[in-house]
Formats: structure tokens, C-alpha cells, sequence
């Protein structure tokens, strides 16, 4: 994808979901997105694929701080998270949470198509909230 507003598809440019429509905003509060805007974009800079928006679970974050990356302790200018908070999660890391038994919820049309690349929409379609 080269840039953070890849695709242009005749009537919409910027990012899209894993339904191939625009972009939906994750989550505001706390502040989320590898480019902390409140969505699920990706771009070059984004080695660990933020594209999954979740709703945390506190299984998911005892999980994701037993693989070494904490999410719930607050620490310079990250609050930390808690159960129900909409977070962007790396798309392998959600996938190894999927095999682990521990994947929070997703919104699918929050999710960038990006993540297609690492998971089936069957399996997010599994989790999707509604």
C-alpha cells in the first residue's frame, strides 16, 4: 500500500475496511491509530500493521502482556487500556490471539482492509461485534 490514504476507487479516496468501504474511526477516547487519529490506517512507518479495531477484553490483555507488549499499564503519555476500550491491534498479533484462544471483538467496517493480508474475513467475521 505505499501510502496512508492508498486506493482511490473511482468515487472515494483514502482508507478503506475489509468491505472495501470507507474507513470507519475506531475509537477517540483513549486515542488510538498508529497515527493516534482515532483509526485503523497503516502506512510504510507501521511495522506492526495496527489494522484490527478491538474491543479489549481484559483475557485479551492479560494475553497480549504474557507475549511481552502490557497495553493495560499506563506509562509516558499512554493511559493504559481496560476491558471495553477500542484499541487498534497489530493484525498478527490479534491472529495469534485467535490461536491462543483470547481474541477481543472486532468492528469490522473500523478494520482496514489491510488486514485481510494476515487473517480471513471468515474468521474476523467470527468475532465481529454488531
Amino acid at each position: 500500500m505505499g501510502s496512508k490514504n492508498g486506493h482511490t476507487n473511482g468515487h472515494h479516496v483514502g482508507p478503506l475496511n475489509v468491505f472495501g468501504l470507507p474507513l470507519e474511526v475506531c475509537g477517540c477516547d483513549p486515542m488510538t491509530g498508529f497515527y493516534r487519529d482515532g483509526n485503523c490506517e497503516t502506512g510504510e512507518d507501521d511495522f506492526g500493521v495496527h489494522v484490527v479495531c478491538a474491543r479489549v477484553t481484559a483475557e485479551f490483555l492479560e494475553f497480549s502482556r504474557s507475549r511481552g507488549n502490557d497495553l493495560s499499564t499506563p506509562r509516558g503519555g499512554f493511559v493504559g487500556l481496560k476491558p471495553g476500550d477500542r484499541w487498534c491491534l497489530c493484525a498478527a498479533r490479534w491472529l495469534e490471539a485467535h490461536e491462543g484462544g483470547a481474541a477481543p471483538p472486532v468492528i469490522l467496517g473500523a478494520t482496514h482492509e489491510a488486514a485481510l493480508r494476515v487473517i480471513s474475513l471468515e474468521i474476523l467475521r467470527k468475532y465481529a461485534l454488531v
